[in-house]
């Protein structure tokens, strides 16, 4: 798995207002970034400048592997099952035996659930199922482990911590704790602007 993320002097403008400037990092095989920070002080914007996503205001950022994204947005279709939602995507991403990580994740009951029925901690569950099926080395996980139970917060945690015991790369940006294999900590209050 060959994944790599360097951003060097990264500033996000949104408006007419500058929220972070003068931010690098850079993550190889192996590596855990946690991005700690208050509501609104450009988490989930800096996330979309590492996913390509959104254009920094100022900075430069390269990518090496595929990325996976765990965010807001549920790339899942509202009227489908889930299965047939998630059938979808494992098709497209090359998804071979999906069926271990429903089990993981404890979605085998909601295969028959349209995705519109969903709570929050089973959306995110299923987002997370999308993101295990694809395989990709780098993982961007945008507040991870809103709407989720302890236990369902305990196994992603453990799956995080495998994924980067593996080889990947992940990126974290939560107001939360979250447990993670020899984490590096950006707090972004540091680079406010």
């Amino acid at each position: 798995m060959t994944a790599r993320l360097t951003a060097k002097d990264l500033a996000c403008r949104r408006g007419e207002r500058l929220l972070f400037r003068g931010l690098s990092l850079d993550c190889g095989p192996g590596d855990a970034l946690h991005i700690a920070g208050a509501n609104g002080i450009g988490k989930s914007s800096l996330i979309r400048i590492l996913a390509g996503l959104l254009r920094p205001f100022a900075g430069e950022v390269e990518r090496e592997g595929a990325i996976g994204l765990v965010d807001e947005r549920l790339a899942l279709d509202e009227a489908l099952p889930l299965s047939k939602a998630l059938a979808f995507w494992e098709s497209l991403d090359g998804c071979r035996d999906p069926g271990r990580t429903l089990e993981l994740l404890q979605l085998q009951a909601l295969m028959d659930v349209p995705v519109r029925y969903l709570s929050t901690g089973q959306r995110k569950r299923a987002a997370l199922a999308r993101l295990l099926n694809r395989g990709c080395p780098m993982w961007l996980l945008d507040e991870p482990l809103n709407g989720l139970d302890r236990q369902a917060q305990a196994v992603f945690e453990s799956l995080v911590a495998q994924h980067c015991e593996g080889g990947g790369i992940a990126v974290v940006a939560s107001h939360q704790d979250f447990a993670l294999p020899s984490p590096r900590r950006i707090d972004l209050a540091e680079y406010a602007a």
